[in-house]
């Protein structure tokens, strides 16, 4: 009876160890925390991208395919990867489908390698900067969108983030024949600092209705004497096709949430290929929002941000 009571009392004191350890194992364990490279927080790392995108048109125009309806870049120091929007699983060399061929690859060496430049104007010139993702860098194209962006959150945020966004399309490599309009209140709220150059693309409206007759009246973009820069853009309209855009060059819309148009049609006049950053909360395409710890909430991209662009910049100038 003794060795019975025993080994009743060893079997129940099991059971509760095993039950023990199982709940254990099921809590989700924390993730370690890794901290960006120098080289994907500075501004190296918008010249691989660039390079990375020159490379893909090369191969994409060689071959006489279509460019991929790609919505998102992510940037590790050892790779490039492109987010699609349609699956294409036959990813030109030296580019590698993943994911069932909704993201493609590239290692940073392979990219050093020789291969086809591409075009000057980028058909993603609207890719910017959104923030990090861990040890990631992430880009976004915002002239996927289908409608406005909007970003809402502490006001702190949302005008750190927007400052950077424009920052970034008027000096970054990426973005070097894109045009920013900065509509209404914001013209006045600093969003440019004074040393930022290639003013001769940035503008000035009183309203959207303003910005959007302008930009369409506006001639086609003449290059810099002696710049390589040419004037045909390619672009991917709604995923369907290569479309060459003759001198048009892709325009980035900022204005406060307060006065965005609500009416019927107000927005009729934003192109296909360019983008509207709204600051606060609006209807819109995508409804970002930024955290007051730093963080953005990309809605229906459902990209993680852990520190958005606008901190990133401000803890590390060299970004933009």
């Amino acid at each position: 009876m003794i060795w019975y009571v025993l080994a009743l009392v060893l079997g129940l004191a099991l059971i509760g160890a095993v039950a023990a350890l199982v709940v254990t194992e099921r809590q989700p364990r924390p993730p370690k925390p890794v901290a960006p490279s120098a080289a994907v927080e500075g501004r190296e790392a918008l010249d691989v991208v660039d390079a990375g995108l020159r490379r893909l048109t090369g191969e994409c125009l060689r071959s006489g395919r279509s460019l991929p309806d790609l919505y998102a870049v992510v940037y590790s120091e050892e790779r490039l990867g492109l987010l699609l929007a349609g699956a294409e699983e036959d990813a030109p060399a030296p580019w590698t489908a993943e994911a069932d061929g909704e993201r493609w690859t590239v290692s940073s060496d392979a990219l050093r390698r020789p291969g086809p430049e591409g075009e000057p104007a980028l058909p993603y010139a609207l890719t910017v900067t959104v923030g990090l993702d861990g040890a990631d860098r992430v880009l976004v194209d915002l002239s996927r969108a289908s409608g406005p962006v909007s970003v809402a959150g502490p006001d702190e945020e949302v005008r750190s983030l927007a400052r950077a966004v424009v920052a970034e399309a008027l000096t970054g490599p990426v973005g070097a024949l894109a045009e920013v309009t900065l509509v209404g209140s914001v013209a006045g709220e600093g969003l440019v600092a004074d040393d930022v150059p290639q003013a001769s693309r940035l503008h000035t409206a009183a309203s959207l209705e303003e910005a959007f007759a302008v930009a369409a009246s506006a001639g086609p973009v003449q290059p810099e004497p002696g710049s390589t820069d040419v004037t045909q853009i390619f672009r991917l309209i709604e995923g369907s096709s290569r479309i060459a855009v003759q001198g048009e060059a892709p325009h980035l819309f900022v204005v406060d949430a307060s006065q965005l148009p609500r009416r019927e049609g107000a927005l009729d006049g934003l192109r296909r290929g360019d983008a509207l950053l709204v600051l606060g909360d609006a209807p819109a395409g995508w409804r970002w929002r930024a955290g007051a710890g730093g963080s953005l909430d990309t809605g229906p991209l459902g990209l993680e941000i852990t520190r958005h662009v606008g901190r990133l910049a401000e803890s590390h100038p060299a970004s933009r």
